[in-house]
């Protein structure tokens, strides 16, 4: 095996030899571990009681929920439903969509309650995956901070006095042409859009202004300029050679990140019959999951994305005889994958998880010359995941400040919390006569609202989906409400003076829209079918679209708009909080982050370069408070020193901060949404002026994870070759230990298998093993939720995980590697080796 001369370490407190670390590598628990008498108050405030509710969440729940079953008449045990058997499980297709996140589940329950989600492999979409966060929506099911009521002015209600109040209140404002709007996430599903045509019908002057709590406008507004068609096109990463991404994560939370994976996934798996793999060019400033995958990795400023497209235009353009434009930049392995798109035209794909519509125009017109429309990317069959409007969102929030708007109802949205002016929207809601919430808990918008309509959980609710135009998937209950919560779309028609349930008002436009002897079946029977399979792909007419790109426009956009001034700041979203609705679910703040292998907090990272310009030092994750100022205002946070951050930029997590989620995830860490920007009419999620990081006294800890315990080093833990090696010899990188044995001179050595001093197991049924496809997995972390799901395993909380006692039974470790040939190459790393190749 031909050696790639990496040296693999786990953090930099290995790589620098940290004498503490160095101390407790080989140990399960340090020996500095706090006695009980010091755990009983910590920093944060929590005692052992807290833990221990915590260690309890939501019991009281999961103990009403037990005597419900998921069947529309209760019937006694004693005369047992045909379809349950106790201790045997059944299995709900169903269809999980949060904002713009979706994917068709199949839910596993145990007499009546959910237990389990796992993904749907009869789905085209998402082909059986999940994420992290909907492995642990279950959890949030039982969450006790979710309201078990209608509520009124702060106080319990009955929904026959909110009904009526509502729709009185609603019909004045409707004789006199008052403006109501409804304010919600993308809404994937035609049935909801219906019921809001329905309510507009009935009241008039409605508008439904969506947004997204991590925008894709900058997509949107580019391709209804280009194409006439205001959507995100569908992206084939399985169908392309090469790909090459600007700051798009589309491995971990970028538009539809479960569907990417399932396609990249595919590009990358070798085997005996497909000897070549999908090349991944990968350009930003964080380092994320997708960046981590890549076989190449630039390390670029916020601020040089742009001149980088312009770069790759310029040099795609004039191998394609198109004209150039002005303003590129040559970046580190930007002219090689120039060079590689070029040989697989027709099969490469160029992406950007920019939100600027400049940026995205400019990616269209080399998707263009690299014939990438039709193959890689496709138009007719374009994603319903991100219809949020920015330019809709602002004049909406800037009408209700004029107090030009009269009623605002909140779908399961919380942009109080989440939308970059949510401080404005709390004062105008002020001005608004009716405002009404059906937030499933008293978030940051539904704390100061008139009314609260509680929505039901979607493991509680009936409903569908359209992901994709023609792709369509149904919502099913696999349980009967918990608390006395009521669908939104069911309040909607009420508030409308239908008296239909959702379910039947479902089920009805489907046969309206699908007809009799739809796929030569019956209705009911096709209904059936589809509740069964949990998926239905219809028909779609095929549409030509034509380009009409104008680079010059985005250019000089860009060179206007894209200049750096000192540090700049990159803000995100981690895989498992996300956007932060899910904050108060244990399990996902208890999950590591894949990059970071940090719990329980958000923080600025930095590059170590910087780091140690600025005196910021860590040790065991043991750091301290930095003073991050953006335009004037100045915010303590926690640091984290991170390999592959670019120097001179620094990253922040939003979904964090939250003040009215629930007791898990009130007040921890920094509410980064009021840093989001706007460029070009679209939301922007980096500050390239007004930024600065200073250090501070103040010492903290963050939990991390990847330095806990050690690995019983027996030869190379980390086994890998090359593509080239791998096509000369499959069993390249796979060392197999050889031992020669007295018994067996004349054949050589034997594998260290065969021998043992004592008789083999013997395994009559199943044996069971796990074999991983490195190649194939990214490293998303939704088994690691999963395992936690499947096995009950308890949450131990912050300090507990400081102190190495965590309980998962899977750990996902990350690695980064060091080019010894490479020694003096990069700035400021400590140690022996100087280069990192991450």
């Amino acid at each position: 095996m031909e050696s790639t001369k990496k040296q693999y370490w786990k953090g930099l407190e290995e790589l620098g030899k940290d004498p503490e670390f160095v101390k407790y590598a080989d140990k399960e628990f340090p020996e500095y571990l706090p006695t009980n008498s010091e755990l009983e108050e910590t920093e944060t405030g929590s005692t052992r009681r807290d833990f221990l509710k915590l260690m309890g969440f939501g019991m009281a729940a999961v103990t009403l929920a037990s005597c419900e079953a998921p069947i529309r008449n209760a019937i006694p045990y004693v005369n047992k439903p045909v379809d349950v058997d106790p201790g045997v499980p059944n299995y709900y297709a169903s269809t999980y969509m949060q904002g713009g996140d979706y994917a068709s589940v199949v839910v596993k329950t145990r007499e009546g309650r959910p237990i389990k989600v796992e993904g749907n492999r009869l789905s085209k979409i998402s082909q059986g995956g999940t994420n992290a966060q909907i492995e642990a929506s279950v959890l949030s099911l039982y969450d006790k901070e979710r309201l078990t009521a209608p509520q009124k002015g702060g106080n319990a209600t009955d929904w026959a006095t909110l009904d009526k109040e509502v729709a009185d209140k609603l019909a004045a404002i409707a004789v006199k042409g008052g403006q109501i709007k409804l304010v919600a996430n993308t809404i994937m599903s035609p049935t909801a859009l219906k019921v809001i045509e329905e309510f507009k019908a009935k009241y008039g002057n409605v508008e439904l202004v969506q947004y997204d709590t991590q925008s894709a406008y900058g997509i949107t507004k580019s391709n209804q300029e280009i194409f006439g068609l205001a959507a995100v096109p569908s992206y084939h990463f399985d169908k392309a050679d090469v790909i090459v991404s600007f700051d798009a994560d589309f491995l971990g939370t970028w538009i539809s990140p479960i569907e990417y994976t399932k396609g990249y996934s595919k590009g990358r798996k070798i085997g005996p019959k497909k000897k070549t793999m999908s090349r991944h060019y990968h350009f930003e400033s964080n380092l994320s999951l997708t960046g981590a995958n890549a076989d190449y990795r630039t390390a670029i400023k916020p601020s040089e994305q742009g001149k980088a497209v312009i770069g790759l235009y310029n040099a795609v353009a004039a191998k394609t005889g198109g004209a150039s434009i002005s303003g590129g930049g040559d970046f580190k392995n930007l002219k090689k994958a120039a060079g590689d798109l070029l040989k697989a035209k027709g099969k490469s794909l160029v992406v950007s998880g920019s939100n600027d519509p400049a940026v995205q125009t400019l990616v269209a017109g080399i998707n263009d010359m690299l014939a990438s429309y039709g193959t890689t990317i496709t138009l007719n069959d374009f994603s319903n995941a991100r219809k949020g409007d920015d330019a809709q969102m602002s004049t909406f929030i800037a009408n209700a400040k004029a107090g030009k708007v009269d009623a605002i109802i909140f779908l399961s949205s919380n942009p109080v919390y989440n939308y970059s002016k949510g401080a404005e929207l709390a004062e105008a809601i002020k001005k608004v006569g009716l405002t009404v919430s059906t937030s499933d808990r008293k978030d940051e918008t539904a704390s100061i609202v008139t009314y609260i309509a509680p929505n039901n959980h979607y493991l509680e609710s009936w409903g569908d989906a359209e992901p994709k135009n023609g792709m369509f998937s149904l919502v099913q209950p696999t349980i009967s409400p918990i608390f006395k919560t009521r669908q939104e779309q069911e309040s909607l028609l009420a508030w409308a003076g239908n008296t239909t349930s959702y379910f039947d008002y479902l089920k009805n436009n489907w046969k309206e829209r699908f007809g009799e002897g739809k796929e030569g079946l019956a209705f009911q029977s096709f209904w059936d079918k589809v509740l069964q399979d949990g998926v239905y792909e219809a028909p779609v007419e095929a549409v030509e679209y034509t380009a009409s790109i104008n680079t010059d426009s985005a250019a000089s956009s860009i060179a206007s708009n894209y200049k750096g001034d000192g540090f700049e700041l990159a803000l995100y979203q981690k895989i498992a909080i996300g956007d932060g609705t899910q904050a108060n679910n244990p399990w996902l703040q208890e999950t590591p982050d894949p990059i970071a292998k940090t719990t329980w907090d958000n923080y600025v990272t930095v590059s170590l370069a910087d780091a140690k310009q600025l005196g910021i030092t860590e040790a065991e994750g043991k750091s301290i408070k930095v003073d991050l100022t953006v335009n004037g205002a100045t915010h303590r946070l926690p640091v984290v020193i991170q390999p592959g951050q670019a120097k001179g930029t620094l990253g922040l997590a939003l979904g964090y901060g939250r003040k009215s989620a629930g007791k898990v995830a009130n007040n921890l860490g920094f509410d980064a949404n009021a840093l989001v920007g706007n460029l070009n009419g679209a939301a922007y999620y980096n500050v390239t002026a007004g930024v600065n990081l200073a250090a501070t006294d103040e010492e903290y800890q963050v939990a991390r994870t990847q330095t806990h315990q050690t690995y019983m080093d027996r030869g190379n833990v980390i086994q890998e070759a090359t593509l080239a090696e791998y096509q000369k010899d499959p069993m390249a990188g796979r060392e197999v230990p050889m031992i020669a044995t007295w018994q067996d001179l004349e054949n050589g050595k034997v594998k260290s298998t065969t021998l043992s001093l004592w008789k083999g197991h013997e395994y009559p049924d199943h044996h069971w093993g796990l074999a991983i496809d490195m190649n194939a997995c990214t490293g998303c972390s939704a088994c690691h939720v999963s395992c936690v799901a499947e096995n009950n395993i308890p949450v131990v909380g912050r300090e507990e995980v400081i102190n190495r006692r965590d309980m998962h039974w899977m750990r996902i470790d990350r690695y980064y590697s060091s080019n010894e040939e490479e020694l003096a190459k990069a700035d400021g790393l400590v140690g022996k080796l100087a280069a990192l190749d991450v």
